[in-house]
């Protein structure tokens, strides 16, 4: 994924989720996916499908992270 894209999509989830906090940063030795961020901690990550264009958005929810 290019720079370009990875500001895009940051753009777009901050925009859809009301959050300047969120952050797309490139995976180490990954070129098809980005990691996603709010603040420091990582929510998730952008999978690129290279056959028509698109971008999944993949994020893991934990069951400690439901307990009040």
């Amino acid at each position: 994924m290019t720079s370009e894209e990875l500001q895009k999509i940051e753009n777009f989830l901050r925009r859809t989720f009301n959050s300047p906090t969120i952050s797309v940063r490139m995976r180490p030795k990954k070129d098809d996916s980005a990691e996603v961020y709010v603040g420091e901690e990582f929510i998730g990550i952008v999978f690129k499908d290279e056959e028509d264009g698109d971008y999944n958005f993949n994020m893991a929810i934990l069951d400690v992270d439901l307990e009040d």
